[in-house]
């Protein structure tokens, strides 16, 4: 069976997954602050993922984000909270989890034992980074952790706000996606429609969708 249904677990009582998926992806996203992009992130992967295979996105998060999402609009791929999650999704090519925020050190030896990928959004600002930090310190003492830091909401020029964290990220040697996603009001209009941002009108919708297109590809070079 696919899906291990573990009892007991904070914040995502019913769902934890075996890395054995038929060889394909498991990716979770989760952060220690909210506001940074990580429901965005979720929608936006699972509907890159699904242009590569049958996707499902579950929604771990207590306040449904992605569920609501969906619920407004319509989305190209399933999304289940973690109480919904049984052996009929084994045929998911691909499985994209969205965690609450704030994982203790616990939930995140769970996490990185069952995907494999841990994605970790950060705005390009002091308080986000220094929950960044608080998760990668939990994550330094977990063996061989397999996570990659996404920079989100990078504000356009003439901020440098984006390549300076950045520059400071490579510095201290931290996995760090090469595309950062930037910061399009097309994102909030998507997230009010309930569809995927390439679907809004919005002149910069599809620059939007490009910059998760990267990151995407990016992960698919990650593939075990």
């Amino acid at each position: 069976m696919l899906l291990n249904l573990l009892l007991g677990y904070p914040g995502y009582k019913h769902t934890l997954i075996r890395r054995q998926h038929l060889g394909n992806m498991i990716i979770t996203v989760t952060s220690f602050k909210g506001g940074v992009g990580k429901t965005t992130t979720a929608i936006h992967l699972a509907t890159f993922f699904q242009g590569q295979g049958e996707t499902l996105l579950i929604d771990a998060d207590p306040n449904r984000s992605a569920l609501g999402w969906a619920r407004r609009g319509g989305l190209p791929f399933p999304v289940v909270d973690e109480w919904q999650v049984d052996g009929q999704y084994d045929h998911y090519r691909h499985i994209i989890i969205d965690t609450q925020a704030r994982p203790n050190q616990a939930d995140l030896a769970l996490l990185v034992g069952h995907c494999h990928l841990l994605v970790l959004p950060t705005t390009p600002d002091v308080l986000a980074l220094e929950a960044l930090v608080l998760t990668v310190d939990h994550l330094g003492r977990l063996p061989a952790p397999q996570y990659r830091i996404l920079l989100t909401a990078v504000p356009p020029p003439p901020s440098r706000a984006g390549e300076t964290v950045r520059s400071l990220l490579l510095e201290t040697q931290q996995p760090l996606f090469d595309q950062g996603i930037r910061r399009y009001a097309a994102f909030q209009k998507a997230a009010q429609a309930g569809v995927p941002v390439y679907e809004v009108k919005d002149p910069k919708a599809e620059q939007a969708w490009q910059d998760y297109v990267a990151v995407g590809q990016e992960i698919l070079t990650l593939a075990p």
